[in-house]
């Protein structure tokens, strides 16, 4: 009953699309015909001899029977008229020169007796000129009497407020999408009142009946002569220092500045260009183009079997979006958190629906799990973003730092050598270099097996350093928003303090990219830009939040936490970072351990990491592996050299 019922709600649909179809067929029938007979009549100067109207009445039934057929092969009446556009016309185009082909072709090949069957090539080419573009005409003010209609219907509501006057920062490629939404869209209730750009040759051009009025520098006289409400940064790929400067001008005057989302979010379809939102810290630390080499990511994942640990995780989930670009075979989501597994899962079932997505709730230090997942799957490709990250926190926990950064990173990275993988990924951190806490320590640890791996496995190994990233779990920008939310103080352990900053998705192509570049045994060390300062941080956090620092806003200085340092280094002085072939990625001469004593010190790590009260050991053990350990801890008595008496 359900089901008819279902067919029965369906029917009046299935009828109007079909009755639609056959209304717009029926009129480009009128409307192709209309242009063969002009077409004639224009041969012949509108006086058409005799002997020549009942050749054209023969040719009229012929014609545009090839005509229609032509524009329903390419897929015309597929498009949808109010959507018609640039790219909709290659389909007209296809279908004019293919229903040329055979009228030619019949001209051609009909005897002399069919003389009157032949259509006169003037003809031809008139008939096909005028006919198909009689046709797109139609569609073409279809559509604009489409947006008329939508923008005065969602203008109604706006009609009685006045609309904000905006000025557009940026006429490249994302300005123009904005200025086009924008008048499109009568919903909006903006106005765009002019474009400001600093390149010299777009002076006072005009890009849809919208003027390039001036430059940044010439925003304090423009915002006060045009009465501009606020600004929109229309830049897409806007370096840091451009934002630094377009805000510091409007700061000045003062006014607000808004910003369009970027132009990487908006090609993956994340969020449309109307989503227009004030501007945000981050912006200001990362909006830095990636220039990817897709041709060796292809080679890399596309095609294979891809597991990545730590699914659900900041950096983990967008390596999972990143990764289904490239068309894996399959993607095996491995996560201990069962919501955050739930989510990333129901969120690329949504993206790529015919990729096999498989989620695995499963603790990389499982190791029976663990070894049943790869010995099912078989992973062709390994990434591994799985780790405790959080450096004070780890101090307070190093056993569980041990297990989990350590020990379990050895069992994933042994068993894609086990069973096959071509390439294992460990994602690192700038922590690693010369590091004085036990997360930094762990990770340093955690390079050396990976090398000390890829001497006994045919898998690739290598792992890739970075440093913070904006907008992951724990990172510093949602906290200092939370704290302003609360009426401060943002507390900042140190007015020195700076870091190095990159964006999820930059650093997640990075990844990618140098794992697709990797011959075995690399440590990829990526180029972070300038390191910043935690406190010019904050500050912006709170300028952006419509405070003032240390009027509305306290800033705190708390001190330095266990194991963080000043600052942080991507490489040890002398290390001679080698290029490669992407201008973002290097490779660190990075000395190796001695493989006995790697494998001699994980044993140890394993029997620490099972007693009680056992931290000290690990923390001298953890000393000793750790070269570049600033200040090793003294009368130290190492297990490596201990290992015959069992101490």
């Amino acid at each position: 009953m359900n089901t008819l019922t279902k067919l029965g709600s369906r029917t009046p649909r299935v009828f109007f699309w079909i009755r639609a179809k056959c209304l717009f067929l029926l009129c480009d029938a009128v409307v192709l015909a209309t242009a063969f007979v002009l077409s004639y009549l224009l041969r012949f100067d509108f006086i058409i001899p005799a002997n020549k109207m009942a050749g054209m009445r023969v040719q009229l039934v012929y014609v545009l029977a090839i005509q229609i057929a032509a524009l329903i092969l390419t897929g015309v009446y597929a498009i949808i008229w109010r959507y018609i556009g640039i790219i909709e016309l290659k389909a007209f185009a296809i279908a004019a020169v293919g229903s040329v082909v055979p009228l030619v072709l019949l001209r051609g090949l009909l005897p002399d007796e069919q003389i009157k069957w032949r259509v006169p090539y003037s003809v031809m080419v008139m008939t096909t000129l005028l006919g198909f573009g009689f046709v797109l005409s139609i569609r073409v003010l279809r559509r604009a009497s489409y947006e008329r209609r939508f923008k005065r219907n969602n203008g109604k509501r706006l009609a009685s407020s006045h609309k904000k006057p905006v000025l557009l920062i940026g006429a490249g490629r994302a300005g123009v999408m904005t200025a086009k939404e924008i008048i499109n869209r009568g919903n909006m209730n903006l106005i765009v009142r002019g474009f400001v750009d600093d390149d010299p040759e777009k002076q006072g051009s005009t890009i849809h009946r919208i003027k390039v009025v001036g430059t940044v520098a010439d925003l304090p006289r423009l915002v006060k002569d045009l009465k501009i409400d606020h600004v929109i940064i229309s830049i897409a790929q806007a370096t840091r220092e451009q934002f630094q400067q377009i805000l510091s001008t409007c700061e000045k005057i003062p006014i607000k500045a808004r910003i369009i989302p970027g132009l990487y979010e908006i090609l993956q379809e994340r969020v449309q260009i109307s989503r227009i939102r004030d501007v945000q810290v981050e912006d200001l630390l990362g909006r830095e183009p990636v220039d990817l080499n897709e041709d060796d990511m292809g080679r890399f994942l596309e095609g294979r079997s891809v597991i990545v640990t730590g699914a659900g995780g900041s950096i983990g989930s967008e390596l999972c979006r990143q990764v289904v670009r490239f068309r894996p075979a399959s993607l095996l989501l491995v996560e201990r958190a069962e919501f955050a597994l739930f989510n990333i899962h129901h969120e690329l079932q949504a993206i790529v629906p015919d990729i096999h997505l498989i989620p695995l709730v499963a603790d990389i230090g499982d190791e029976t799990r663990m070894t049943n997942i790869f010995n099912k799957y078989r992973p062709q490709v390994v990434i591994h973003a799985a780790a405790h990250k959080h450096v004070p926190m780890m101090e307070m926990n190093c056993v569980e730092a041990v297990k989990n950064n350590i020990l379990g990173t050895r069992m994933v990275a042994d068993l894609a050598g086990r069973f096959g993988a071509e390439a294992f990924v460990l994602i690192s951190t700038d922590k690693a270099v010369r590091p004085n806490s036990v997360m930094g320590s762990c990770k340093r640890v955690a390079e050396l097996v990976i090398q000390n791996l890829n001497q006994k496995h045919r898998t690739r190994y290598v792992a890739v350093r970075f440093g913070n990233v904006i907008g992951s779990s724990g990172s510093v920008i949602p906290i200092f928003r939370e704290q302003i939310r609360r009426g401060g103080p943002i507390t900042v352990t140190h007015p020195d303090m700076t870091r190095y900053f990159m964006t999820i998705p930059e650093a997640s192509q990075l990844v990618l990219q140098a794992g697709a570049m990797a011959r075995g045994g690399e440590i990829f060390v990526l180029d972070m830009g300038e390191p910043v300062r935690i406190l010019d941080i904050a500050r912006q956090t709170i300028i952006l939040s419509g405070l003032k620092p240390d009027e509305d806003i306290k800033i705190a200085f708390t001190g330095i936490r266990p194991g963080e340092k000043l600052f942080e280094e991507l490489e040890v002085t002398g290390e001679n970072m080698m290029k490669t072939r992407h201008p973002k990625i290097f490779i660190g001469n990075i000395d190796s351990f001695a493989a006995d004593k790697v494998e001699e010190a994980m044993e140890w790590l394993e029997i620490y990491s099972r007693g009680e009260d056992r931290e000290d050991d690990i923390r001298r053990l953890l000393a000793q592996l750790v070269a570049e350990y600033p200040n090793p801890i003294p009368e130290m008595v190492s297990p490596l050299m201990t290992v015959s008496t069992g101490a």
